[in-house]
């Protein structure tokens, strides 16, 4: 090679070697990828269904109110045209996890993304003063249930070596608060379970993700006060919470990282809140 081509095999090499940066920091494209996303009938599941189907993907929406579902896949269907499959699902129960996901036309059952949203809270007492019915539920949603969907879906995510699984956990699982125990344990766990899972997969191209949020004006509060509205609205009184929207921000983020990025945890919390009861409120 003569001296004179030198320069130009450097100036190749360079633009080489740019393209195959270009190309890995590129964002995942989720159009039509599958996304399951659990308690997807409103608050912060609706709104992550919304951001998917903006973004091309093809919907797996399931909860227990199928008659809100079907009124939200109208909406989105109109508004994006995307492919939606609703199922009525209560994560609580594993046969009946296992019937409904394996039950799934063929098409819809290559999941390629999993956003574990299903989850409440119920009730805010002391230990000694505590429904062992409230504790059955959260403990049944919360972490059994996500664990049941959880491991349906990894056999054919590990089989393909690929897959992405969100958590929807809480900074109660960050931070506990009185009369708050068992729910904050719950949502310990759900953050257990995600660095635990994330270990579990060591090696394999299986991403995992938790999103933390604090105080979001969904219908959480009312669930937890069951149905005292004047209680539940209480709770965002006199501060700017988030929205759903904003935590489906963060969930569209991180399932549209480039593929070798992996956002392994995000807490995101409103402005006003410094902590789980640390709220600044205007009088």
């Amino acid at each position: 090679m003569s001296d004179r081509a030198l320069p130009y095999q450097n100036v190749k090499m360079r633009l080489l070697n740019r393209l195959k940066i270009i190309k890995r920091v590129s964002k995942m494209n989720v159009k039509d990828k599958v996304v399951l996303i659990t308690g997807a009938s409103s608050g912060i599941g609706a709104a992550c269904a919304r951001q998917f189907a903006k973004s091309g993907a093809k919907l797996l929406l399931c909860a227990r109110r199928l008659e809100v579902l079907h009124e939200l896949t109208r909406q989105l269907k109109a508004e994006y045209g995307t492919e939606i499959y609703t199922f009525r699902l209560d994560i609580r129960h594993y046969a009946d996890v296992t019937e409904a996901l394996r039950g799934l036309p063929a098409d819809w059952q290559k999941i390629d993304i999993l956003v574990n949203n299903a989850g409440l809270a119920a009730g805010l007492d002391t230990l000694q003063e505590g429904s062992i019915q409230d504790w059955e539920e959260m403990i049944d949603t919360n972490v059994k249930g996500l664990l049941y969907v959880t491991r349906e879906i990894l056999q054919y995510m590990v089989e393909k070596n690929s897959g992405h699984i969100i958590n929807i956990g809480s900074i109660a699982g960050h931070y506990v608060y009185p009369k708050g125990a068992v729910y904050c344990a719950t949502k310990f766990a759900v953050n257990a379970l995600t660095n635990g899972l994330r270990m579990d997969l060591f090696g394999k191209k299986i991403r995992v993700s938790t999103i933390d949020p604090g105080a979001v004006e969904t219908n959480f509060s009312l669930v937890r006060f069951k149905g005292d509205e004047n209680r539940a609205a209480a709770v965002y009184a006199g501060m700017d919470p988030l929205t759903p929207d904003d935590v489906a921000d963060a969930v569209i983020y991180c399932a549209t990282r480039p593929p070798h990025v992996n956002i392994s945890e995000i807490i995101i919390m409103p402005t006003d809140q410094a902590a789980a009861t640390m709220v600044a409120r205007k009088s």
